[in-house]
């Protein structure tokens, strides 16, 4: 899909990339991966995150809104773009 960011993890980062742009931020330090994203609403994310220190994926919410506008982003004009979010398919 054209207007579908991705969301995936690189070492101590969490990675949001969508077009051209690729934003990269902090990430709990015990995270393993991103295993699904149920909700994208204009900036704020609602995924399931694996981390280390529990067997199972538990809730965890990221709001992207204030990441953005400390890189100068127009928010609205850049999150009304996106329709929806996946996780990466390469997160092992």
């Amino acid at each position: 899909m054209m207007n579908e960011a991705i969301l995936s993890n690189e070492k101590n980062y969490t990675k949001f990339q969508f077009g051209n742009h690729v934003i990269r931020f902090v990430a709990p330090y015990s995270l393993e991966y991103y295993t699904e994203v149920k909700e994208w609403d204009n900036g704020y994310l609602v995924v399931m995150a694996k981390y280390k220190h529990n067997e199972k994926p538990e809730e965890e919410y990221i709001d992207l809104i204030p990441i953005l506008k400390n890189l100068y982003f127009d928010t609205d004009e850049f999150c009304k773009q996106i329709k929806g979010v996946k996780v990466a398919n390469d997160r092992y």
